[in-house]
């Protein structure tokens, strides 16, 4: 597995290695990837085809239909994380948190499991030539956990930390560059869809927004 994330660059998703050119939106005469997700067969979708709303040049909504479109925009993502960033993940209980850090993960070329964190607080990882961590603050009953845990000092300059369930340590925590909220649609055509709304809060996450957005 290549460390590097190049437009080209690619994952290892399920058992199956796939190149995830297709949500550059680019021309190409290969058939679009596959992957798998619980036994079955998917195609990774075109981010250019999900109905991205630009509310400005630092707020992104869109709704994520399923899985395969959850993997699609992660890999998309993926292409814009850089070494320091804090990405808060906002939304309610089973609204997809970790399941878009492991597509994350997968899309910067990580291979191994990815575990929630619930638990054990913190999960560390290393792909795409970083160090992430992975935190979830579910279970702290008071922000004051924060500091006593430890945790700052994973706030590095250097660590990529993605952070469940900030709001548990208040204030406590470092500023994120960018933020990320997760709710669950309820429509007729999507029963089991959620929105993804990406906020840029620093100009790093801007420029993270931007790879989004082009």
């Amino acid at each position: 597995m290549e460390s590097s994330r190049e437009p080209f660059q690619q994952a290892l998703l399920g058992i199956m290695k796939i190149d995830i050119s297709d949500t550059y939106g680019l021309k190409t005469k290969r058939p679009a990837p596959f992957f798998y997700i619980g036994g079955q067969c998917g195609v990774i979708y075109n981010l250019r085809c999900l109905d991205l709303h630009i509310q400005n040049n630092s707020r992104i909504s869109l709704p994520l239909v399923d899985e395969v479109a959850t993997v699609s925009f992660a890999a998309r993502l993926a292409l814009g994380i850089k070494p320091g960033m804090v990405i808060y993940l906002h939304g309610d209980l089973g609204t997809g948190k970790t399941t878009l850090v492991r597509a994350l993960l997968h899309a910067m070329g990580y291979i191994g499991r990815v575990k929630s964190p619930t638990y054990t607080l913190l999960e560390l990882y290393q792909a795409g030539g970083l160090h992430l961590c992975h935190f979830d603050l579910y279970r702290f009953h008071d922000a004051d956990e924060w500091n006593d845990a430890g945790f700052r000092d994973e706030f590095d300059g250097r660590n990529v930390c993605l952070v469940e369930w900030p709001e548990k340590a208040q204030d406590l925590l470092p500023q994120a560059d960018v933020e990320i909220t997760l709710k669950i649609l309820s429509t007729e055509t999507m029963s089991n869809g959620r929105n993804i709304e990406v906020r840029a809060i620093s100009q790093t996450g801007r420029k993270c927004l931007e790879v989004l957005q082009s």
